[in-house]
């Protein structure tokens, strides 16, 4: 008796999804981590200042502290996915994760906030290492890309919940509420924990090298290397929206604290519900041409983001700044899944632990360095944040041609 795979719903078909069946336990997984990240964002700097009662420039500098000495963890990771395989780290990530908010709760000085930040960090570097390559073990080749579009709607619907969780619970109950939102924040890490652990993973098929491969690992290794490289603009742009808008709309701009929040939401709507179908039916199929069109539209829209700083302009502000989050947000959609399907198909080695290590350090370390370079090029200019990054956005352009991956995938065969 001949069986036939399930058809696809066509609406499945149309938005560009993946084939969701089977993969519970991993979408419960990514949204549930996502969800604790998004409540990290607004209740740590608060929960040190205004419940534990350090001062706010001492626990700034503690939480850098420890992000910074977590940044080696992104190649321990690396090498310990290599011995144990992915999905252990991912559960050992969230774990340590939770630990870390657990230990909020009794952190009272400012050497205990560096402490538990480099724990949380380390929790956080350690998921995203192996993450990547998870995807590579529960899901299907052909579909690699596909998922990646998802699960980044994924985080910004867990995101956008999690930050809209704390901000209804500080507004309805005050902020005597952070430490239960602290205590429910380590408890969704353990959540995520327990489904990915029990994840059924199958390891992809090895794959042939063509025999020119034997001899060109130093080719192979300048490519990624370039493609670690050619993610730190993106890294930057991701920072963009925590780190320089808020304060460039209120300062330079002069526009209510609310805007910075508009264009949040603006950007977590369309990334959130048009990643999968943008990725499936308008992005190039290439990925290192998706890269380029990506860093284009990226570049457009820094100039969009400037254009009320110039002379005679400001009366443009909410026209503009609409128009330059549309067009950060299209660029996120074709950059984020196309950078991670590189991040592991560029070489033959790129889903192993110690590439996956360094491409994730290329996060750690611009997400570590954007706050205090942005505040600098904003302090000696408003155009001049935007300048830069659009500048590196058109270099990385230049280099995606090179980030030719070969043809290597096959369809695992049935087990």
């Amino acid at each position: 008796m001949t069986t036939h795979a399930p058809r696809r719903p066509r609406t499945a078909d149309r938005l560009g999804l993946p084939v969701l069946r089977g993969h519970g336990l991993f979408i419960t997984g990514n949204l549930i981590d996502s969800v604790g990240n998004g409540m990290l964002l607004p209740l740590g700097l608060l929960y040190f200042t205004d419940v534990q009662g350090l001062p706010l420039a001492q626990v700034g500098v503690a939480m850098t502290v420890g992000q910074a000495i977590a940044l080696p963890v992104t190649f321990l990771a690396g090498r310990l996915m290599d011995r144990v395989g992915p999905k252990p780290v991912v559960v050992w990530a969230n774990v340590l994760s939770a630990a870390g908010f657990t230990l909020f709760l009794l952190a009272g000085e400012l050497w205990h906030v560096a402490g538990v930040y480099m724990l949380v960090q380390a929790g956080i570097n350690m998921y995203f290492t192996a993450q990547r390559t998870l995807i590579m073990h529960v899901t299907e080749a052909e579909e690699r890309r596909s998922w990646f579009a998802f699960t980044g709607s994924l985080r910004n619907l867990g995101l956008a919940a999690g930050s809209a969780a704390a901000a209804g619970a500080l507004t309805v109950f005050g902020k005597g509420s952070l430490w239960w939102m602290i205590a429910v924040d380590a408890a969704t890490y353990l959540l995520a924990a327990a489904c990915f652990a029990a994840l059924t993973t199958t390891p992809p098929e090895p794959e042939d090298a063509p025999p020119s491969a034997l001899v060109t690992r130093a080719d192979n290794a300048r490519r990624y290397l370039l493609l670690v490289a050619a993610n730190i603009p993106y890294v930057l742009a991701q920072a963009i929206l925590a780190v320089l808008v808020a304060v460039y709309t209120t300062r330079a701009l002069g526009l209510p604290a609310s805007a910075a929040s508009v264009l949040f939401v603006i950007n977590t709507v369309i990334v959130s519900g048009c990643s999968t179908a943008v990725t499936a039916h308008v992005a190039p199929k290439v990925p290192r041409r998706a890269v380029a069109a990506g860093y284009l539209i990226m570049a457009v829209g820094m100039g969009a983001f400037a254009l009320p700083a110039l002379p005679y302009l400001a009366f443009t502000a909410w026209a503009a700044l609409v128009v330059a989050i549309a067009l950060f947000s299209v660029a996120e959609i074709l950059l984020g899944p196309a950078l991670s399907e590189l991040s592991v198909s560029l070489t033959p080695e790129a889903a192993g632990g110690f590439t996956q290590g360094l491409y994730q350090f290329s996060w750690a370390i611009g997400m570590v360095a954007a706050p205090a370079l942005f505040t600098l090029l904003l302090e000696a200019g408003p155009l001049l944040p935007w300048g830069v990054e659009a500048a590196a956005c058109l270099i990385a352009m230049l280099a995606a041609p090179a980030l030719k991956a070969p043809n290597r995938h096959r369809r695992r065969k049935p087990r």
